[in-house]
């Protein structure tokens, strides 16, 4: 399902005035039409059994009597608390005190409960064209921001067809551009070629493909990856083996690249949560939803109990970019869901977050599995890398000496010395190697689930 838009009102010349170069971070600037409810009701309609109303009762529960904060999201709730701390909204919602709730402090949102309970009275309908809306477009006028009726009235979630590549015998399906999972596939279709496995786990030779891989697949996607509705695509040519064939004649096995342009697919025209569930009838659900950077834009509109995002701030303000900004336009996304199918029937439902890590996130997980032999948790465990510095989607170029590597300790120091040789720049120091989840299914339709330990979350099965 496509995010949603920025405001129709909202163009490129209102940055100018402000003399900005970029979409700010935060502020209301930043903000495109919240999608996540209708997201929630179309799923609903097309796939529930239970009523809308009863799905929201244990969020509400929660939201009134509270909840331990985990380990995890308080240090991610205290890195925000200076930013929530200037506007008042935000502080009453999510401060205590002035402060972050910390580790193992209950924290309690009646606000978004109060919110949740209208959702369960007067539908989803009522967050387009109701009193939820009205109430944010009254704090976007009191914000100068641009949101008015019309947007959320004509907000409509788009069901879209995924997109796959077939790797080691296993189809492997993400959702198309705006969004980057065409970058995992693209990555994918160039390492395909190469024998990993004899190469070995976290191997210099193994990595150095992996990167150099990520650097063309991200060119690409700095290039070429938009709103669809607005710019062609050229995602079945991306997706090409000819087109994979022509990008691997690109890889130096024995240098890394600096200089990396967008490859030439030959045009015929023109804060994230991940969850996975499998239930007793063998449905499957990989959901990733996002405020983007840690409480999105870090304002919340009065007592509604929310923040609102800050996709926004993915948009290029150059008008010569595909993924340039403009009223009614979808931005770049980087939240991309994932399944695999074997033989036609579902076999891994996985996700990882974590904004640039997630196309790389996949691609390793998905190696660690299909070519290393590792299990459905192992493969969340092993150790990764990530590469950092590449051309963006908002217009930035490809750090010039190349980027940097990031390693977790579980990569070797002779590891790092060969890939130094190789012409790549180490950094010393690294983080964001995001946070996966994933439940395979096996031949006998056991699942087998695996949580990232970087994360707070877990395993369940019931």
């Amino acid at each position: 399902m496509r995010p949603a838009a920025a405001p129709k009102t909202l163009s490129i010349e209102e940055f100018r005035k402000r003399e900005l170069t970029d979409v700010p971070l935060t502020g209301p600037l930043c903000w495109t039409v919240p999608g996540c409810v209708d997201g929630w009701n179309q799923l609903h309609t097309r796939f529930g059994s239970k009523p809308f109303a009863e799905l929201l009762q244990p969020a509400i529960h929660y939201a009134e009597e509270g909840f331990p904060v985990t380990e995890v999201i308080a240090h991610d709730w205290a890195v925000a608390a200076t930013e929530l701390a200037k506007t008042p909204d935000s502080a009453s919602t999510w401060l205590i005190d002035g402060k972050a709730p910390k580790y193992g402090q209950v924290f309690k949102n009646p606000n978004i409960a109060a919110t949740y309970r209208l959702l369960a009275e007067a539908g989803p309908s009522s967050f387009y064209q109701g009193p939820i809306a009205e109430r944010i477009v009254l704090f976007s006028d009191s914000s100068a921001g641009f949101f008015t009726a019309a947007d959320f009235a004509e907000h409509a979630s788009e069901w879209v067809e995924p997109i796959s590549v077939k790797y080691r015998g296993h189809q492997v399906w993400e959702l198309p551009p705006n969004g980057q999972g065409l970058a995992a596939l693209e990555m994918l279709n160039i390492l395909e070629h190469y024998d990993l496995k004899a190469m070995g786990h976290n191997s210099a030779e193994y990595l150095h493909l992996l990167v150099e891989a990520k650097k063309l697949a991200f060119a690409d996607r700095a290039r070429f990856y938009a709103d669809p509705a607005s710019v062609p695509v050229p995602v079945e040519q991306l997706l090409s083996r000819e087109y994979a064939t022509q990008q691997r004649k690109r890889i130096d096995p024995n240098k890394a690249a600096v200089n990396v342009p967008a490859g030439d697919p030959k045009l015929t025209t023109g804060d994230t949560v991940y969850l996975c569930v499998v239930d007793k009838d063998g449905n499957c659900c990989s959901l990733i939803q996002s405020n983007y950077h840690g409480f999105g834009s870090k304002l919340t509109p009065g007592d509604l109990g929310f923040v609102l995002q800050n996709r926004g701030a993915l948009f290029a303000l150059d008008p010569a970019h595909a993924n340039h900004l403009e009223g009614g336009k979808r931005p770049f996304h980087t939240i991309i869901p994932a399944m695999v199918t074997r033989d036609g029937k579902p076999w891994l439902v996985f996700g990882v977050m974590g904004g640039d890590m997630q196309p790389q996130g996949h691609v390793q997980v998905l190696v660690n599995m299909l070519d290393f032999g590792m299990n459905v948790q192992q493969a969340g465990d092993a150790a990764r890398v990530r590469h950092i510095g590449s051309a963006t989607p908002t217009g930035k170029p490809m750090d010039p000496t190349g980027g940097t590597i990031a390693f977790e300790s579980g990569i070797t120091p002779a590891v790092r010395d060969a890939l130094k040789a190789k012409g790549h720049a180490i950094a010393e120091t690294g983080d964001g190697f995001g946070g996966y989840q994933g439940i395979l299914i096996d031949e006998h339709g056991t699942l087998f689930g695996g949580a990232d330990p970087r994360k707070d979350g877990n395993a369940a099965g019931y």
